[in-house]
């Protein structure tokens, strides 16, 4: 029997250049200024920043990962998931608008034709009209196979019936890729589902339910009903049965970016519980000179460091080709999303009453950490996705 081995062929360094750096510290300058004053209230309203949108927008941030062709800044994986992180250690719902439109684009960019791609990437790069990805279903998440919406050939249309779930920007969105079932009855399960864009404007689209949800509260989830939606031939996304491998393909290059959305969280609860210890006095000292809690700090820099550098890292493999990239997006996503929730969890416990309160932000970042162990692919998931691409080595 083979041996199992983990030992993988780095193809390049995580060292940034001088352009990502100054672009890093760009966002991050705007993210402190403009973005974090805004980031209680938006948490408190639940309410859609569409101030924070056109900020972004205004500063060409969305236009990041689309090609220059198209209006956009031509940005690596890497390069986009720096912003996010940037934008994430204050607000995460904030961060999730560069996030999300970067997932909904994915299929465009990976099976769009250059016609389709001249068609939507300009006004997703300019941050004038928003795109979801809607995979997602009630009995349908972790398991694709279980669509039940359907996209049935009229003459030169298809016709879609059935409901999204769950979907990120649903009710805001101008344009949903929608994963329907057109060939029921294929003999591979994987090749049942095309990849359509719907525009949110054609009759029979409604916006039927907004979810109340623990954290990233100004980002709207919705469900989606879809009945008898009439959306042209030409909107399809690849060849009709292909949107299984679309989805599994946008995955590999989406989950870095909730990585990097946990990373951002993790952070930012790290810098406010290290200033509250140098601030909050007890016995006749500031808490950050009692042993006990240097050593919960200690252990959240290195937990945040190490998903820092594992995201970098399988950023700059994606971006490579490695034929492993569905592993790297898994353990970029576990590693980072299990840190983020350990952390903000520390950071609260740090802070004691006062952390469990509004009136500081880190009970706002534990309650936005879960959300990056569950979307995109719960933990378990990616365990089994590392696990599997681990034990194929050995076969």
């Amino acid at each position: 029997m083979a041996p199992v081995t983990t030992q993988l062929p780095v193809h390049g360094s995580v060292r940034l250049s001088e352009e990502q750096i100054l672009l890093r510290d760009a966002v991050r300058v705007l993210a402190d200024e403009q973005i974090a004053p805004r980031a209680a209230e938006i948490d408190r309203a639940a309410e859609w920043p569409e101030d924070v949108r056109r900020l972004l927008a205004d500063h060409d941030i969305l236009a990041i990962p689309f090609a220059e062709q198209h209006g956009g800044l031509g940005g690596d994986l890497l390069t986009l998931c720096l912003a996010i992180e940037q934008i994430s250690r204050h607000c995460a719902t904030s961060g999730l608008i560069l996030a999300v439109q970067a997932l909904g684009a994915i299929p465009i960019q990976v099976a769009g034709t250059p016609e389709q791609q001249d068609r939507w990437l300009p006004g997703l790069a300019s941050g004038d009209k928003l795109i979801a990805f809607g995979l997602t279903e009630a009995d349908a998440g972790s398991d694709p196979s279980g669509i039940r919406t359907r996209a049935v050939r009229d003459g030169g249309d298809y016709v879609i019936d059935g409901s999204k779930r769950f979907i990120s920007h649903g009710s805001v969105a101008e344009y949903v890729v929608v994963f329907a079932v057109t060939n029921p009855d294929a003999e591979k399960p994987s090749r049942r589902l095309s990849a359509i864009l719907v525009e949110t404007d054609r009759p029979g689209f409604r916006v039927t339910r907004l979810e109340h949800k623990m954290g990233i509260r100004g980002s709207p989830t919705a469900e989606l009903a879809f009945d008898g939606v009439r959306v042209p031939v030409g909107n399809r996304l690849g060849e009709e049965g292909h949107g299984f491998p679309i989805a599994m393909q946008t995955f590999e290059r989406s989950r870095p970016g909730i990585a990097a959305q946990a990373v951002g969280i993790a952070q930012g609860a790290l810098e406010v519980a290290a200033r509250y210890a140098t601030e909050r006095r007890q016995f006749g000292k500031p808490i950050g000179e009692l042993q006990m809690v240097q050593a919960m700090l200690a252990d959240m820099d290195a937990s945040t460091e190490a998903a820092r550098q594992l995201l970098y890292t399988a950023c700059v493999e994606i971006e490579a080709g490695s034929p492993d990239a569905a592993r790297w997006a898994a353990i970029a996503k576990l590693v980072a999303g299990d840190a983020a929730m350990r952390v903000t969890t520390d950071a609260v416990q740090v802070l004691g009453g006062y952390g469990y309160i509004d009136d500081y932000p880190v009970e706002r970042m534990m309650r936005d950490a879960k959300i990056t162990q569950l979307y995109e692919g719960t933990q378990q998931i990616q365990r089994l996705i590392v696990a599997r691409a681990l034990l194929a080595r050995g076969s």
